[in-house]
């Protein structure tokens, strides 16, 4: 069954942000256009360099109205010893959440678990916390954060503008599709 569509479950968890430990719940991502990104784990290879590219994106997200959050199955503790012992991960200024008891990660259905490890899912959430968009990847292959920005437009559009559509490489102030009879067999 796909997650899209669905509402965020309930969770409780603890996120290491700005210097500060925080508590988190599916409260935090609604009221707002939310990004959840889940990795495998702290310390580890492709992981810093998603989390930084995400981060190199993360004005250009604010500025849509958008917070991120990543999750793995580290604890707080870990990721901010991360952040204060990495290059890339010192960057980050969205919320880290951890989940060991793997609560949020299950919620997401992104866990693996032979390992206790997240896959790779990328979850776009609208303003009412229901799921709009889900990508999962393989463990050896990194995500491209500019590719998220150009989703979550699509998405708030298709949002604002009931009965229109984003087809394949829509860019913002491109053309949209309605679809319609007279559409059908024409594109």
């Amino acid at each position: 069954m796909s997650l899209i569509g669905t509402e965020v479950q309930p969770f409780s968890a603890k996120a290491y942000k700005d210097g500060e430990f925080i508590d988190v719940t599916e409260e935090n991502l609604k009221g707002q256009w939310s990004v959840v990104c889940f990795y495998p784990a702290d310390f580890s290879f492709v992981c810093p360099t998603e989390l930084e590219d995400l981060q190199n994106e993360y004005e250009n997200l604010k500025e849509l109205g958008v917070e991120v959050f990543s999750v793995s199955t580290d604890t707080h503790f870990v990721h901010k010893g991360w952040h204060d012992s990495s290059e890339k991960i010192g960057k980050i200024k969205y919320a880290m959440i951890g989940d060991p008891s793997q609560t949020i990660t299950r919620n997401f259905e992104v866990l693996d678990e032979e390992s206790g490890l997240a896959d790779r899912g990328t979850f776009i959430i609208d303003p009412d916390g229901v799921i709009q968009t889900v990508e999962i990847n393989a463990g050896g292959i990194g995500r491209d954060a500019s590719i998220l920005v150009d989703k979550v437009k699509a998405a708030q559009y298709v949002r604002k503008n009931p009965g229109e559509v984003c087809p394949a490489k829509w860019q913002e102030g491109s053309e949209t599709l309605t679809p319609s009879l007279d559409l059908v067999g024409k594109i």
